[in-house]
């Protein structure tokens, strides 16, 4: 079975999909309103302005979500990983995107009709009811970035990022490499910080054993001090 296929019977049947939920009738529905699409690295999912074209899921690959500021500067608002929700939030609001996402490398993407949201898996309780858990902890994880974004130094911010990365993607086989190879423009955008600044905080923190670099790829060697430079900020 190909790896979009497996993906699909994930949305449906995983217990971690929030689709996992919805009544035996309500999934054999679900699956009327299913299409995959393909993207290569660096293409837009969507862009900020864009009317949402239904509910999406990543199924392989990772993505950024991020929002243009001044003179162009992107903030990198969430990463997505395999089984996350992409644009839900201008969807349900019945709003245009704020923000646009970008693949960070092959990815496909589930979208889910957005008359199938309203009409049947809205009117589920049990699914209503975690959409409002997942806005709620969004929220909190938005509320709680801002704080991070302007109060926290620059070593601060960029360890939380590291550590952001880690817990989303994990690591390769050997422990310590970050399964997310990051160009350091995107590092910098998901620590509110410059390019240089960033390339330069990264060199500190590998001259001080704390993390090693090879080209994008970056190994955590010492969590607990990564953890304490982020908590200390």
């Amino acid at each position: 079975m190909l790896n979009s296929e497996l993906g699909v019977k994930d949305i449906i049947d995983s217990p971690k999909s929030i689709f996992y939920l919805l009544t035996q009738d309500e999934k054999e529905e679900l699956q009327h309103h299913i299409s995959l699409s393909h993207y290569k690295k660096n293409e837009f999912v969507f862009k900020e302005g864009d009317k949402p074209t239904g509910f999406m899921i990543l199924i392989n690959g990772k993505v950024k979500i991020f929002k243009e500021g001044v003179g162009g500067r992107e903030q990198i608002i969430r990463m997505a990983k395999p089984m996350g929700l992409i644009g839900y939030r201008a969807l349900l609001g019945e709003e245009n995107h704020i923000a646009s996402a970008v693949t960070l490398e092959e990815s496909t993407i589930c979208t889910i009709g957005g008359e199938f949201i309203f009409n049947y898996a809205l009117k589920n309780p049990d699914f209503s009811m975690r959409m409002i858990r997942k806005l709620c902890k969004e929220l909190g994880f938005s509320n709680a970035r801002t704080v991070t974004l302007t109060q926290k130094h620059i070593r601060g911010r960029l360890a939380e990022s590291l550590i952001l990365l880690k817990d989303k993607y994990g690591y390769e086989n050997d422990g310590f490499t970050l399964r997310a190879y990051l160009s350091r423009e995107d590092i910098a955008n998901l620590s509110n910080m410059t390019t240089s600044n960033a390339i330069r905080t990264l060199s500190t923190f590998a001259s001080e054993k704390v993390i090693a670099i090879d080209g994008r790829k970056i190994k955590i060697l010492d969590a607990h001090r990564l953890e304490r430079i982020s908590k200390l900020g």
